[in-house]
């Protein structure tokens, strides 16, 4: 990867310049900006939204976005968005990874949507869908005015150029960009696959820690923004939207990452997973999985997340006179998962990296018969999970696979054999 500088600290109003003296001083918006430049602010809130959660940047940049043509809507057959009218089935559902495209494919037409829930248009729930690309984007931008994107790099890495400055993040590491930002996403070193989740709700913040204390889980330090860069370019762009469930173009005659300096909290963001502080038990029982959340977009009832963006990193285990893997359950919550790298504990057989799975609410899940014998005796030393890293979604709302992703052929139709030889063991003895 290319040397890149970063400013860090989760929300924070950071400031940034390309060109020195571009940032104007005492005020956001003078009769006439340095070096000529437009001052357009972008506000991922609402403007009263309270002064903690009110996310706004102020942009300095060579032309207004307005300078741009008319859009027109353009047609992508795999990318959905809540609501749909799908019949959604209460079977667990699990999926084998999405091939790599075959040929030249960018990061807009490799996408394709595996699930949504909740309704774009009224701003709650979100889409989930499988990025795959071999080749950037060239002259193609996009933003997406329906949500904020979480990005879950599962193979290479991908540069991802913003009109605020450019990231780059591979397996291991997450990328959000709010709603509204202007982007292309190019591979680095090879083709990209991942997972990325479309949050039509609240925009993503760390959880609080409550008894925990000041520190733990995913400390605002570790998060980290851009610089500001930009590119005089004139020549024929296309800007694609994403805009109440359609996706639209409009032609340009210049680039539209043309900002040379920005102020505050609303920007793109990366975060290594490897930074999370876990905590876990030092005594007895399997802790609920809300201890590995690293952002949550709240719902409009406490405690009820519209998406938990929950981990499952390499870390200790030491729990006594314990079942360790994930107990049996049954959930209002609904949970999408996949796997980064390596092996999940409660699924050793079957579920692989760049693989998904869907546990609705009310659907009952757990460990497959195998973890469950060998889990029931296994002699309970501390014990290292290494070489692993998988991930949910959690959501209130109901998660609805896509058609696509019900009649797909990487559809694992024997997924519940997997609990098959789960048999009585009941023998009337304590």
């Amino acid at each position: 990867m290319s040397e890149l500088t970063y400013l860090h600290g989760f929300g924070n109003e950071h400031e940034t310049e390309a060109l020195p003296g571009a940032l104007p001083q005492g005020q956001f918006s003078p009769q006439r900006c340095p070096y000529g430049l437009y001052a357009e602010q972008l506000n991922s809130t609402a403007f009263t939204a309270p002064r903690a959660a009110n996310r706004r940047t102020w942009t300095y940049r060579l032309r207004p976005s307005i300078a741009m043509g008319e859009f027109a809507p353009l047609h992508h057959e795999l990318w959905k968005t809540a609501p749909q009218s799908v019949p959604t089935p209460p079977n667990p559902m699990r999926w084998d990874p999405l091939p790599l495209p075959q040929q030249p494919t960018d990061f807009i037409d490799g996408l394709v949507t595996v699930a949504v829930n909740g309704d774009a248009k009224a701003q709650h729930g979100m889409g989930i869908h499988v990025y795959r690309a071999n080749t950037g984007m060239g002259n193609r931008c996009f933003y997406n005015a329906d949500g904020e994107m979480l990005f879950v790099p599962q193979q290479g890495a991908l540069r991802a150029e913003t009109e605020l400055g450019v990231l780059e993040v591979g397996p291991g590491e997450i990328l959000v960009i709010p709603r509204g930002i202007k982007f292309r996403i190019s591979p680095v070193d090879g083709p990209i696959r991942g997972y990325l989740c479309e949050n039509y709700g609240a925009p993503l913040v760390l959880p609080e820690r409550g008894p925990v204390g000041a520190n733990g889980y995913a400390n605002d330090r570790d998060f980290q923004y851009p610089v500001a860069w930009f590119e005089d370019r004139e020549a024929p762009f296309e800007l694609l939207a994403k805009f109440a469930g359609g996706l639209f173009s409009a032609p340009l005659d210049h680039s539209p990452l043309d900002v040379v300096a920005w102020t505050g909290n609303s920007a793109p963001y990366k975060y290594e997973l490897a930074r999370f502080n876990v905590m876990n038990t030092v005594s007895f029982d399997h802790p609920d999985p809300s201890i590995f959340t690293v952002l949550t977009s709240p719902s409009d009832t406490e405690g009820w997340a519209n998406i938990d963006f929950v981990i499952f990193p390499p870390r200790w285990m030491v729990a006594e006179n314990t079942f360790r893997p994930p107990w049996y359950h049954r959930n209002v919550m609904s949970e999408f998962m996949g796997l980064i790298e390596g092996v999940y504990d409660a699924k050793e057989k079957g579920f692989e990296p760049g693989g998904m799975s869907l546990h609705n609410a009310w659907t009952p899940h757990g460990p497959e018969a195998e973890v469950f014998d060998k889990a029931s005796n296994a002699e309970l030393a501390p014990q290292r999970y290494q070489d692993t890293l998988a991930f949910m979604f959690e959501s209130r709302y109901v998660i609805e696979p896509t058609r696509f992703a019900l009649d797909s052929e990487h559809r694992q139709r024997d997924y519940l054999d997997c609990w098959s030889g789960l048999k009585k063991q009941f023998n009337g003895e304590r």
